[in-house]
């Protein structure tokens, strides 16, 4: 029997990879200059794309470079009609996802070298960078020095986003509460009915709620006007699970909902935690900053993390507002090792001298994935090209152009505010008509959301904001500026569309 191989592996030669590479590059910069051409939002019907691609794998492959003309023939005629456009200028529906050259440079080179980080050993460069990184993204950010991996009792890793990091804080939070306050007592999280569905998420995997309706264990309180969750109403829900023999052991609070942009008040919610002792029996405060994070690299915004010093961890997403593409969640902790006690499984085939040294940090040990990309490169592309006072003059100029279109929305009496401005994002609708019933005036409300977004011009997203008061739940538009390439003329586009069809 011979051991000859009969075919050959048609992997691309380096000259050829060199080739496309350049031919890649070249088409994601024709992308970027042209994407305020497209509709923003994608215009293709349910199966479109699908009925393009071929029903069957590829028997044979390319050939060599020369048969990748017909790759870069599919992206402009199958991909990219099916492409919501969210570097689009033009892209105001969700908290944004960023797209930058340094950053996309720097997902290359994670992509190219190819390390898997799961270890030190596994990846020195890959961890360390993490670690400096990360201690940079503190300081910038005003956290204490506790937050920091060289400093303090506490540290920073990459997660991938904003809900994994919540599940992790979680996980950390059961094993601390359950190691200080032994028995099965059922567990309790609690955060404001604002609070992302991540946290409900997060107790559903990690085995603390039974379900989505599991309204027991995970308690989701009533917000203020501003829809920020209220101290008082944590206090009472504490006391009333203690009293009922149940074990509050998780808090999540929120730094710029999304639904409005809501605040919650880290301090206070700290000195409840404490005055009901659940600080005391292990219990976890996180704080969910996934967008409004990145503002605190503005020192006139870091006033809203007030109270930081007391949480115990804290998350927000450079890919959203920094810069940074997907995927990035900048996790902080003030006790790393409560996320190793948590989350430290150690089998044969990981061991090795430097971990048991204690001298090195193994991310593996601070996340749920056992692997891990290479994706400090990244970010420190970003940081080193924009430096802080690029980041914040980008944070800053978007937080200008909502203020702009926040005055344009007071200025016209068909319109109004749902709630007062939340750095980026403006939540607005069309005002009620004297005697009209709310369900006529959310129908409208629809019906301009949605004429709007058919134009292709611009891209905005809806939230319903319960009633405050006994008042009547609100459907509301919600603008939210952030993509890397607005400009104001962008924005006093929308907002002159609005008005058209709004006199329509």
């Amino acid at each position: 029997m011979s051991n000859e191989r009969e075919e050959a592996v048609p992997h691309l030669k380096s000259e050829d990879f060199r080739r496309l590479g350049h031919q890649m590059v070249d088409w994601i910069a024709d992308y970027w200059q042209r994407v305020e051409s497209f509709p923003v939002r994608s215009q293709v019907k349910p199966g479109e794309v699908l009925a393009k691609l071929p029903v069957h794998p590829p028997e044979q492959g390319l050939g060599g470079a020369e048969g990748w003309d017909a790759v870069f023939r599919d992206l402009d005629s199958v991909i990219l009609p099916g492409v919501t456009h969210w570097q689009s200028p033009s892209f105001f529906a969700y908290f944004p996802a960023n797209a930058s050259g340094p950053s996309v440079l720097g997902d290359l080179l994670s992509a190219g070298l190819g390390v898997q980080g799961m270890l030190w050993s596994t990846g020195p460069s890959c961890t360390e960078l993490e670690t400096r990184v990360l201690d940079w993204l503190a300081e910038l950010t005003g956290l204490p020095e506790s937050f920091r991996s060289t400093s303090g009792t506490g540290g920073g890793v990459i997660q991938g986003t904003a809900s994994e990091a919540t599940l992790v804080a979680m996980v950390a939070a059961r094993a601390r509460v359950r190691r200080k306050v032994p028995g099965n007592a059922p567990l309790v999280a609690y955060s404001s009915t604002q609070a992302h569905s991540s946290v409900l998420k997060a107790a559903m995997l990690s085995g603390v709620a039974k379900d989505a309706s599991d309204t027991a264990h995970v308690r989701l309180l009533e917000t203020d006007p501003g829809y920020a969750l209220r101290p008082e109403v944590l206090e009472r829900a504490i006391r009333e699970d203690l009293a009922a023999g149940r074990q509050p052991f998780f808090v999540c609070a929120t730094i710029g909902t999304t639904s409005s942009g809501a605040m919650d008040p880290l301090e206070r919610i700290s000195e409840v935690m404490e005055r009901t002792g659940l600080t005391a029996m292990g219990g976890w405060l996180h704080v969910d900053a996934a967008w409004a994070g990145a503002a605190l690299l503005c020192p006139e915004h870091q006033g809203l993390a007030k109270g930081v010093e007391k949480v115990d961890s804290l998350a927000f997403d450079p890919h959203k507002w920094l810069l940074t593409n997907f995927d990035c969640d900048a996790f902080f902790t003030r006790d790393r090792n409560a996320l190793v006690d948590a989350l430290s499984v150690t089998p044969e085939y990981l061991r090795n001298a430097a971990s048991a040294s204690g001298a090195v940090i193994d991310y593996r040990d601070w996340q749920v994935e056992l692997g891990r990309r290479f994706r400090a490169l990244k970010l420190w592309f970003v940081m080193r090209h924009y430096g802080a006072q690029g980041l914040r003059a980008y944070i800053r100029e978007h937080v200008r152009l909502a203020g702009l279109f926040e005055a344009w929305v007071r200025a016209d009496a068909r319109f109004e505010l749902a709630v007062p401005r939340s750095l980026s994002l403006v939540c607005f609708r069309l005002a009620p008509r004297p005697g009209e019933p709310p369900e006529a005036t959310d129908s409208r409300n629809r019906a301009l959301l949605e004429r709007l977004n058919a134009t292709g011009s611009a891209f905005l997203s809806h939230t319903v904001l319960p009633g405050v008061g006994g008042a009547p739940a609100r459907f509301v538009l919600r603008l939210a500026i952030g993509a890397a390439s607005t400009e104001e003329r962008h924005v006093r586009a929308c907002w002159e569309a609005l008005q058209r069809l709004a006199g329509e």
